[in-house]
């Protein structure tokens, strides 16, 4: 259970009051990751920060560059804010990283920025509609920016292991959230109505 930056209570119950209906999460559980993925895509195209002597074939050399950066950052800040849960997401970003990678060597640039346009513009549409159909509420990232995108693969990975392996990164974790998230959006509610009266 850590506490600031790295605090898991508090980063997961601000996004998952923008996610509580379960339609939403779905859509998120299936459009966040392809979003991460194809981010890390169009990174191949710049400078390798350190070339690492081998590749995918083709001509293509492996290199740490800015994907691998990204892949590493939200790795390392998930393994900090959840020792077990964080290790697998970590590995789950720098798969992404690799398979971007690979990905982008086989279509070259011309049809991976297409593709990640393409992708990119097919995920962020799915989430809004959830909000708007689903949620009827504004995304968390209109509210702030960079804890709900570093935030977003985490949760919705979480999610995947509550639902599917009954997983709790401590004792009480999910009653803890859950009130929070009841607390901010009766809060919520209740802004909202003062606005409309």
């Amino acid at each position: 259970m850590g506490k600031g930056l790295f605090d898991l209570e508090k980063h997961f119950a601000f996004y998952g009051a923008y996610h509580s209906n379960p339609v939403n999460i779905l859509i998120h559980t299936l459009f966040v990751w392809p979003i991460f993925f194809t981010s890390l895509l169009l990174f191949h195209f710049t400078h390798p920060l350190l070339p690492l002597g081998f590749g995918f074939g083709q001509g293509q050399e492996l290199a740490l560059n800015l994907g691998f950066v990204f892949a590493l950052v939200f790795g390392l800040f998930y393994v900090f804010m959840d020792r077990k849960a964080g290790s697998l997401a970590a590995l789950l970003c720098i798969l992404c990283w690799l398979g971007s990678d690979w990905l982008a060597s086989q279509l070259g640039f011309s049809l991976a920025w297409k593709f990640v346009l393409a992708a990119q513009l097919f995920c962020w549409t799915g989430q809004f509609l959830g909000h708007g159909i689903f949620e009827k509420r504004a995304p968390a990232l209109l509210d702030n920016l960079p804890q709900a995108l570093m935030m977003a693969p985490f949760f919705v990975f979480l999610e995947v292991l509550k639902k599917f392996l009954g997983y709790e990164p401590y004792p009480g974790f999910h009653a803890g959230v859950h009130a929070k998230i009841e607390a901010e959006r009766k809060e919520w509610q209740e802004n909202k109505q003062k606005k409309i009266s």
